[in-house]
Order: structure tokens, then C-alpha cells, then sequence
């Protein structure tokens, strides 16, 4: 019997995108060849987070409930997830971006975004930000434990097309639009049962048709014949 460590960043366009190489990450450690983070966007992340770090969450967005950012780049580990299905386990380990403490005695987790939202990635993003709430309220032993989370979401900075002169300073503006989505931990553990039922195998699935890595492998094993 196996215990897999699941990464909730791996739910959203790596599981979705191929599980052949989402097999291959979790169960033998490949990962799929990466480009590093523009540095431009690691800064804006870290300005974004020590930004709102503490400020009152309704003053972020209207449209998320009264509360208070309280905490900012936090692991968390959960309890190990068994299935009765399955021989293998798993647990989840990962770091968020926000959690903030409600004034009704709930908590929410946060997600920032450069860009546009889109709905077919704001479901894939579901995902990720369910493993980090199933995590929080159902924590490993000393773990972070946040519960219940009542509240998970993506707040989206879209570059608009204006920049203002401030003396010898360009100041780009952007928008923010806060993007609710929905948490059921019963949801959840039924897509981690779909997660095993592919981890329990000995081999991985096939590669997806549009897989662009698997698809450059393939080449590079056609050359060599």
C-alpha cells in the first residue's frame, strides 16, 4: 500500500491537462520540464500579498464577507485520505496565498490572478483551492487548522489599458474582480477518489492527444527507432 503526497497547484491544468504526466509527477517524481517565473510576476505577487496582508476583507471586495486577512503564504498538510476502494492513500500538502478569518467565526481561502478570468480555468482552480480548504479542516496532527471554511475564491488583477506619470514613476493600473467558487468536501473526496482509482494502478493512463510534452517524447522516441 502507497500514501501519495497530492499537491492542490497539480489538481487544476496538470491533472486536467494530461494524467499520464500528472501518473508520472506523483507516483515516480517526473515532472514536466518548466519555465521559471518571469521575475516581474514574483514581485507583483509578493507586493499583492504583503499589500493586503491584514487589511479588513471587505475593503479588498465588497463581495466577499466582513473579516480580516490573517494569515498570507501558509502551508498545510492534512490528515491521510483513505478510500475504501483502493489499496493506496494520499495526503495534501501545499501552500495557499491567503486565508482570512471571518467576523462570523469562519474562514476563507484566496487566490490571487494576473490576468482575465475565464471560466474554464476558474473551475480548474476549484480544485486546488478545495484541497487547501480540505486541508485546513482536516489538518495533520500540528498542522494549520483553519474550520469551518465557508468561503474559497480568486480575486483577479486584469491589466487595464492605462498608465499614469507620477513625478519619475509609471504607475500601471489594474482591476479586481473577486470570483466566488463553490466547496463541498463530499465533492471533493469523490475527485480524490477518481485520483486514486488512477495513482492504484501499476502503470499510467495513455497520454493525452494534446499533450504537448508526451507529444514531443514521442518524436524524440520516433527519431531514435
Amino acid at each position: 500500500m502507497k500514501t501519495f503526497k497530492l499537491s492542490p497547484s497539480s489538481f487544476s491544468f496538470l491533472y486536467e491537462g494530461c494524467k499520464h504526466c500528472f501518473y508520472l509527477n506523483v507516483v515516480h517524481n517526473i515532472k514536466q520540464p518548466s519555465m521559471p517565473l518571469p521575475g516581474v510576476f514574483s514581485i507583483m505577487a509578493s507586493l499583492q500579498k504583503n499589500h493586503y496582508d491584514g487589511m479588513r476583507t471587505e475593503l479588498i471586495h465588497p463581495g466577499i464577507p466582513s473579516g480580516l486577512v490573517s494569515h498570507g503564504e501558509k502551508f498545510v498538510k492534512s490528515k491521510i485520505i483513505k478510500s475504501s476502494r483502493y489499496d493506496s492513500s494520499c495526503y495534501i500538502s501545499g501552500r495557499f496565498d491567503i486565508a482570512a478569518t471571518f467576523d462570523n467565526g469562519s474562514y476563507g481561502v484566496i487566490d490571487f490572478k494576473t490576468g482575465n478570468p475565464k471560466e474554464e480555468s476558474n473551475q480548474l482552480y476549484k480544485r486546488q483551492l478545495s484541497a487547501y480548504a480540505f486541508a485546513l479542516e482536516n489538518p495533520e496532527l500540528g498542522a494549520l487548522n483553519m474550520s469551518p471554511v465557508s468561503k474559497i475564491g480568486l480575486i483577479y488583477f486584469p491589466p487595464l489599458k492605462t498608465i499614469h506619470r507620477a513625478n519619475d514613476k509609471m504607475l500601471y493600473e489594474t482591476g479586481i474582480h473577486w470570483y466566488e467558487l463553490e466547496y463541498n468536501d463530499k465533492d471533493f473526496l469523490r475527485f480524490i477518489d477518481e485520483v486514486l482509482n488512477i495513482l492504484d494502478k501499476p502503470t499510467p493512463p495513455n497520454p493525452s492527444p494534446d499533450c504537448l510534452w508526451c507529444n514531443y517524447v514521442n518524436q524524440i522516441k520516433t527519431i531514435k527507432k
